[in-house]
C-alpha cells in the first residue's frame, strides 16, 4: 500500500491547494452518504487509511489515474468527483444541483446483474400497470 510520506511533496500554489481541499471535502462528503468508512475506501483504492485521511483534508496530491477507480468507489462521475460537472451543465443549459433521486435510483439499476434488472422491470411493469387502470 501506498502512503503519503512515499513521495515527497512539493509546496502548492494557493489555487492548487484550495482545489485538493474542495476535492477532500467532496470524497469525505460522499464517503460518508454512501456509508463508507476511510478503511474501506481506502482498501477499494489500495492505498493506506492514512494517505485517504490526508487526501480528505487536501493535504497532498495524488495520481491522476486514481481518479476513475475513486470516482467508481463512490458512485460519481470523474466530473463530479473534481467539481466540474454542475459548471458543464449550466454551460449546456442542464439542471444545477444532484440528479433526480429516479435518474439515481436508474443509475443503480443499471449496474444491477441482468436478473435483478428484470425483476426490477418487472415490478415497475406491474406497479405501470395498476397505476393507469
Amino acid at each position: 500500500m501506498l502512503n503519503a510520506t512515499e513521495r515527497p511533496q512539493a509546496a502548492m500554489a494557493p489555487k492548487e491547494s484550495s482545489f485538493y481541499e474542495q476535492l477532500g471535502r467532496r470524497i469525505a462528503e460522499r464517503r460518508r452518504v454512501l456509508g463508507i468508512t476511510q478503511v474501506q475506501l481506502a482498501g477499494a483504492l489500495g492505498i493506506a487509511q492514512q494517505t485517504m485521511a490526508h487526501y480528505e483534508a487536501g493535504k497532498v496530491r495524488f495520481a491522476a489515474a486514481l481518479l476513475p477507480v475513486l470516482a467508481e468507489a463512490l458512485d460519481l462521475t470523474i466530473e463530479a468527483l473534481i467539481g466540474v460537472e454542475s459548471k458543464l451543465r449550466a454551460k449546456h443549459g442542464g439542471k444545477r444541483g444532484p440528479a433526480p433521486k429516479i435518474q439515481q435510483q436508474l443509475e443503480q439499476i443499471a449496474r444491477l446483474p441482468k436478473a435483478k434488472q428484470r425483476f426490477v422491470g418487472e415490478m415497475i411493469d406491474s406497479v405501470l400497470a395498476q397505476a393507469s387502470r
